[in-house]
């Protein structure tokens, strides 16, 4: 009994005083605290940025999900805007609880201790984009060319390989900061801008003069799933932040959004039934309230209606579903069973 007190008090100490907390004590922690402190990147449209002093995209909603799953609120959530470099080492240190940051699931990060991957929320591949008024329409067409690139990323590496491996080279423009990536290719100061395909389209839609004016190259040169990521050592928070996501991909799977899910609580079909807490159980395997699910799509929404008003048909960026379509229509979106 003494030893399970102690555990709680420094559970409770570390969250008050902003402490990383010690392994197996995160979820202590955040419910403690009453809120879930989230790194996303740096202003990104349609992944993570402050719009009339509110954070919205993809990796906010994936956040939200999963606040609304530990705490049974989307609001109790802190968004921290991090560097490409600083990803990693802020959530080692316990600056943040989750990682929902663009960040690409590797062999070597996976193999890097201390560390959990979750779900990959976002299926990308790296592309380029490039002023149209070059005329450059392969990668090969970009021989000599200087690329603006994010330093500290997947895209760095990514780059130097493929150039290297197609025996071309290029002159690397790279910089820390997405922002000063973005200006410096807008700018002029480089011939093309790399980056995952979607952060392309994103760029080219929000910060172009006139983004017909520009393009993004046919060929991507690399796969890019980008994965949710918590600190190791505590599996039922990171059960918890994995299932959340789940959670939006089962119920567009089912049918179920924001706008029916009410009326869908009166489903006579079994899994809609368990999977929205009408009959429990679900909640309590998981450590959570029964109605989690019907929460999260009450609050956040369903996958596809994160991805459309984020990056899909309702958003400026018109991107295509392709590979995060669900595995019913073609795509690799697929949740394991709520059994």
């Amino acid at each position: 009994m003494r030893n399970a007190i102690c555990a709680g008090v420094v559970g409770l100490v570390a969250a008050v005083v902003g402490l990383p907390a010690t392994a197996g004590t995160i979820l202590d922690a955040v419910k403690a605290r009453g809120q879930l402190i989230c790194g996303v990147p740096g202003p990104t449209v349609g992944f993570a940025n402050e719009v009339n002093g509110k954070y919205v995209g993809l990796d906010v909603d994936i956040c939200r999900a999963a606040a609304t799953a530990l705490l049974g609120d989307a609001a109790k959530v802190k968004f921290v805007p991090l560097l490409a470099d600083k990803r990693l080492p802020a959530l080692k240190a316990g600056e943040v609880d989750l990682l929902v940051s663009n960040s690409t699931l590797t062999l070597g990060r996976a193999a890097e201790a201390g560390f959990e991957f979750l779900a990959v929320y976002f299926y990308d591949g790296q592309g380029m984009l490039v002023p149209r008024k070059l005329n450059k329409r392969t990668i090969e067409d970009l021989n000599g060319a200087s690329v603006c690139v994010a330093g500290g990323t997947t895209s760095e590496r990514n780059l130097a390989n493929h150039f290297r491996a197609s025996k071309l080279t290029y002159k690397p423009v790279v910089l820390q900061k997405v922002e000063d990536v973005r200006a410096s290719f807008f700018g002029g100061k480089c011939d093309a801008y790399t980056a995952d395909a979607a952060l392309l389209y994103a760029a080219r839609a929000a910060y172009a003069s006139n983004p017909a004016d520009y393009m993004v190259l046919p060929k991507l040169i690399s796969k890019e799933p980008l994965v949710q990521i918590v600190r190791a050592g505590d599996a039922d928070f990171a059960r918890i932040v994995r299932w959340s996501f789940f959670a939006m991909v089962e119920a567009e799977e089912r049918r179920v959004n924001s706008k029916n899910v009410d009326d869908m609580l009166k489903s006579e079909d079994e899994t809609i039934k368990r999977l929205l807490g009408v009959t429990p159980g679900l909640g309590k395997a998981l450590g959570v309230d029964d109605r989690w699910v019907y929460n999260i799509v009450k609050q956040v929404g369903n996958y596809g209606e994160v991805f459309d008003r984020n990056l899909g048909a309702a958003s400026a960026l018109k991107v295509a579903r392709g590979l995060n379509a669900l595995w019913t229509e073609g795509g690799m979106q697929y949740s394991p069973p709520f059994q």
